[in-house]
């Protein structure tokens, strides 16, 4: 009986598991659209930062403005806490990824076994 066994590389490829895939890509792309309701909105910088900063793939999603940090953690520098505006975003507040990841995570993960074929 002759077994072939094909490379590691050519196995994650096909399932679109190699680094920078189809199946980060989704993860990064539903990371960033089931957030978008809970970051902080006023004039929309800090939800289009996320977008600007994230290269989808890359495993890592960034909000690349200057108060980005402040805002997630919902302090300010001299550690007031914030008032989050809830008018475009009624559930903005910080920690939004930790939010969002308690809320959505395995809808995300059978997004993500889907397009690996895993389902």
């Amino acid at each position: 009986m002759k077994i072939t066994v094909k490379p590691t590389a050519e196995l994650l490829r096909r399932r679109g598991l190699e680094s920078g895939g189809r199946v980060q890509q989704v993860i990064d792309s539903e990371v960033l659209r089931r957030s978008s309701p809970l970051t902080p909105y006023l004039g929309g910088d800090l939800e289009r930062s996320g977008v600007r900063g994230t290269v989808i793939g890359s495993g890592e999603v960034v909000y690349n403005v200057p108060y980005g940090r402040t805002q997630y953690y919902g302090k300010t520098k001299s550690g007031k806490p914030f008032n989050y505006t809830t008018t475009k975003h009624a559930r903005a507040g910080s920690y939004w990824f930790e939010r969002m990841k308690a809320e959505h995570k395995e809808d995300i993960l059978r997004l993500a076994k889907e397009e690996a074929g895993a389902i």
